[in-house]
């Protein structure tokens, strides 16, 4: 059955307005307290302002437990988690004006709060309602609409503030938080779809919840599938994270590096998530995820060889396009896979902790490739070597799928899709 378009739509929306805050913090955020005259000291340690998304695995409990019936599950959860959004970016407006930083710091922690929780409740929706031949379409408009948000924060907006000012652009993410909460104020919320286990129509007590992410977790292969999720991203953020500098070392101009890597390697990432949707709908979603992580290999391997030889403009254009479709593509297969692989009746607690899991999995990477390029204060390896590091542990990941091939996900629990 083809997914409806108004759920389509309304899921995009929804990611779309968890991608806003990201957005704003990882573009917009240093430039605008460069421009205040913060440090670079204290501008590197602004990922603590992201810990909410790394640990909302914690109490993505209380979102499976608790729930209101007449408003809907999720939506009771979603509804005041998209208010206090539009709230505090209506107040980091007020902040930016009176040149208040801690104030707006403390803001923009809390909106990554607010939008990490209206996360679970979102996946939470998406585990219920999707059916297994929608999966595909379904984490397609979740990856979608999370990077049209970060675009948006951190791309469009911030062009914008030339003329509306820093004020202005919380105005504009208030805004937009409010529209989205009109519409999902105004959606309904259905049940369950009927292919959903018994359990996941109500919700489940605390040791209940516990004991059936205990099962989930000791299932057979279990410790393969965690593996399989921690690993995939890796070789491919270390090589991410060098990119840009590498670039900036080769003479390349910071206004041509954003062109190429920001604004078109974006728009070659939401293609390559619409194509590995399409591809998720037509073929079982182990395989894609095989297909994409192998095709993922050969645009770092054309880092590697950049590195190595001659940088031309059409290299980097052709090596970016390609790493940012591919890399697109595997990111939305690979979340598919992973909501088949969940719980229906701890749906948001269990996709919740795989999606940590994920997070957490590649956050070594930018540590690791920075020491061990770095030649003043690390082993000074240089570019090459740590490219070619990356493309050794992407291939090496693709020997997971062979113990994930032998491994199928229990049918009282899981979307038999793989």
């Amino acid at each position: 059955m083809r997914l409806p378009s108004s759920r389509l739509a309304l899921l995009c929306l929804l990611y779309f307005v968890q991608g806003l805050p990201f957005g704003f913090q990882a573009t917009a955020l240093p430039v605008y307290l460069r421009s205040q005259g913060v440090s670079l000291t204290t501008i590197g340690l602004l990922g603590a302002l992201w810990l909410p998304w790394a640990l909302k695995a914690l109490w993505a409990p209380l979102v499976d437990r608790y729930g209101s019936a007449r408003i809907g599950r999720r939506k009771s959860w979603i509804l005041p988690m998209q208010a206090g959004l539009a709230a505090s970016c209506a107040a980091a407006a007020v902040a930016a004006s009176r040149d208040a930083l801690p104030v707006l710091l403390a803001l923009i922690f809390l909106m990554n709060l607010f939008a990490a929780t209206q996360d679970i409740a979102v996946d939470g929706f998406a585990v219920d309602t999707l059916r297994p031949s929608e999966l595909g379409l379904g984490n397609t408009a979740q990856v979608v609409g999370y990077k049209l948000g970060m675009l948006t924060g951190g791309g469009l907006l911030v062009w914008a503030s030339a003329r509306i000012g820093w004020s202005g652009l919380f105005v504009a993410m208030a805004l937009l938080c409010l529209a989205v909460f009109t519409v999902m104020l105004f959606a309904r919320e259905a049940p369950p779809e009927p292919h959903a286990t018994p359990g996941a129509r109500r919700e489940p007590d605390f040791r209940e919840l516990f004991q059936r992410l205990k099962q989930a977790l000791l299932l057979p292969g279990a410790g393969w599938l965690l593996l399989f999720i921690a690993t995939y991203k890796l070789g491919e953020s270390m090589s991410d994270v060098l990119f840009k500098p590498f670039l900036v070392d080769a003479g390349f101009p910071p206004a041509r590096i954003g062109l190429w890597v920001g604004t078109w390697g974006t728009g070659a990432s939401i293609a390559g998530s619409l194509a590995g949707g399409l591809l998720a709908s037509r073929m079982p979603l182990l395989g894609a995820v095989g297909l994409t992580a192998s095709l993922r290999v050969v645009p770092l391997v054309g880092r590697w060889l950049l590195a190595s030889g001659v940088v031309t403009d059409a290299g980097v254009i052709g090596v970016t396009l390609a790493e940012e479709f591919f890399g697109g593509a595997l990111t939305t297969v690979m979340f598919a896979f992973m909501m088949s692989r969940v719980d229906r009746r701890i749906g948001a607690t269990h996709y919740t902790l795989l999606a940590s899991l994920e997070v957490w999995g590649k956050a070594p990477a930018g540590p690791l490739a920075g020491w061990l390029a770095d030649a003043r204060h690390g082993l000074g390896l240089g570019y090459a070597p740590v490219f070619l590091l990356g493309i050794v542990l992407s291939a090496a990941f693709l020997v997971l799928l062979v113990p994930m091939r032998r491994q199928q996900p229990a049918p009282s629990t899981a979307l038999n899709t793989a």
